[in-house]
C-alpha cells in the first residue's frame, strides 16, 4: 500500500491560487479570455481559480494523456477527448495546466493552439516539475515548484486515485517485509 507524504498543504495551495487569481485579474483587466483546461488534472485548480477571478470569461477543456496507467510519460501525446468547440482565432487563450513536468503535453497543445491564431496565448500552472522538463515550455502564471518525486492530489493523480486530496503528496511506496 502506498504511503503518502504532504508537499503542500490545503492552505498553501488555496494561498497560492488566490495570489494567481490577482496576477491573472490584473493582465487581463478589460479582457474576456477564454480559459482552456487540460483535464482530468486541472479540474480541480481551475473551478479554484475561477471562482477567483473578477473578469467575464469562457471555459473550454481538452483531455489529452501522455502517461496512460504508468508513473513515468510515454513520451507520446493522445487525444483523449476531441480538442475545443469555441472558436479561438483573435482571443485571448489561457490554458490552465495542474502540474507541468516533462513539458510535452503541454508543448503539444500550445502548438495546436497557436496554428489557430488567437490573440494571446498564455499558460497558467499550479505546479511546476521543471527539473524533468524534456521540452522547454513557457509559464506565465506559476503557482508552486515540486520536486523530482511522484505527486498525488488536488488533481493529480496515481492510476485515477487520489485526486480528491485537498493537498499535494508524494506518493512513496511501502516497503514490505519479505516472506509470510
Amino acid at each position: 500500500m502506498p504511503q503518502l507524504r504532504v508537499l503542500f498543504t490545503q492552505e498553501e495551495i488555496r494561498s497560492t491560487v488566490g495570489r494567481l487569481a490577482r496576477e491573472i485579474s490584473r493582465d487581463y483587466e478589460g479582457k474576456n479570455p477564454l480559459l482552456i483546461g487540460v483535464l482530468k488534472g486541472a479540474v480541480i485548480f481551475m473551478a479554484d481559480l475561477m471562482r477567483l477571478l473578477d473578469m467575464p470569461l469562457e471555459v473550454e477543456f481538452v483531455r489529452l494523456s501522455s502517461y496512460g496507467r504508468g508513473k513515468v510519460s510515454s513520451g507520446k501525446v493522445r487525444v483523449v477527448r476531441g480538442l475545443l468547440r469555441l472558436p479561438i482565432k483573435d482571443r485571448d487563450i489561457l490554458v490552465i495546466e495542474g502540474i507541468v513536468d516533462t513539458g510535452i503535453t503541454l508543448d503539444f497543445l500550445l502548438g495546436w493552439l497557436r496554428r489557430k491564431r488567437p490573440a494571446s496565448l498564455r499558460v497558467c500552472a499550479l505546479f511546476d516539475k521543471a527539473m524533468c522538463r524534456k521540452v522547454s515550455v513557457p509559464i506565465d502564471y506559476l503557482g508552486l515548484s515540486v520536486p523530482n518525486e511522484f505527486v498525488v492530489g488536488y488533481g493529480a493523480d496515481w492510476d485515477e486515485k487520489f485526486r480528491n486530496l485537498p493537498g499535494l503528496y508524494v506518493l512513496e511506496e511501502e516497503n514490505q517485509p519479505q516472506g509470510a
